[in-house]
């Protein structure tokens, strides 16, 4: 297969197991707290993740050359690479959307030696480990999955439609944050988006609607309301102390 294909499907594989393994982070974080989306679009996919694991495959496939002569400090080098690279990832995204859009995906700020918020040591560590693991135990399967996905076009068609209803989800949430964006400039503020997810599920809950997981930004009320009034609640909690 062609180097786009492969990145095609690693990115498909990336962001749906990268959305998985955040909801079970997050649930054994949240413990009795109730599950929000972890991902800021419709479906089970979170594109960061997707981008991370093209960039290990593309790492991980540069050790056929034998850049460095001796092999342990050539995993040394690799794993601390992944780190790096993937840091840079979640660095260059945090920031676009926080400078551009005014929204904070994730918040890092109560972590030692974060950098706005959007990166610290501790997850740049878990990026490294992440990065052993995908090297010990995914990345020998890559070329055995990327044949079997040859000989099953029926599995392409499926990638196929992921990418066709992705896209639809992307332009809808982009539309979304184009949203949240005109109110932060209004009211010079950052919108943090899980704690407005976790508003909107409060609010449903307490006027006995129906909470979709999926559609965590659904309510019949306009989205500055809800903006509004998590605003307002940060700005008495920040007043009390």
């Amino acid at each position: 297969m062609s180097l786009l294909l492969t990145l095609a499907f690693l990115f498909f594989v990336g962001s749906v197991l990268g959305w998985c393994l955040e909801l079970l982070y997050r649930n054994l974080n949240r413990r009795k707290e109730k599950m929000v989306n972890p991902g800021f679009c419709t479906g089970p996919y979170l594109p960061i993740y997707g981008f991370g694991l093209c960039v290990l495959y593309l790492l991980a496939s540069l050790e056929q050359f034998h850049l460095i002569a001796s092999p342990f400090w050539e995993k040394v080098v690799l794993f601390l690479s992944m780190a790096v690279c993937m840091t840079l990832i979640e660095y260059i995204a945090g920031l676009f959307l926080l400078k551009y859009f005014k929204v904070r995906l994730w918040d890092y700020s109560n972590l030692k030696w974060n950098v706005n918020g959007i990166i610290c040591p501790a997850f740049s560590l878990a990026w490294a480990v992440l990065g052993a693991v995908y090297y010990f135990f995914i990345h020998p399967y890559i070329l055995e999955g990327l044949q079997w996905l040859s000989r099953n076009l029926a599995f392409s068609f499926f990638i196929g439609m992921f990418y066709g209803v992705f896209i639809i989800d992307v332009v809808h949430s982009t539309q979304m944050v184009a949203r949240m964006k005109a109110f932060a400039e209004d009211n010079d503020v950052i919108v943090k988006v899980e704690a407005l997810k976790a508003h909107i599920r409060t609010v449903r809950e307490n006027s006995t609607a129906k909470y979709q997981f999926f559609r965590p930004f659904r309510t019949e009320r306009p989205l500055a309301e809800h903006l509004k009034e998590m605003q307002e609640t940060l700005e008495k909690r920040l007043g009390k102390r």
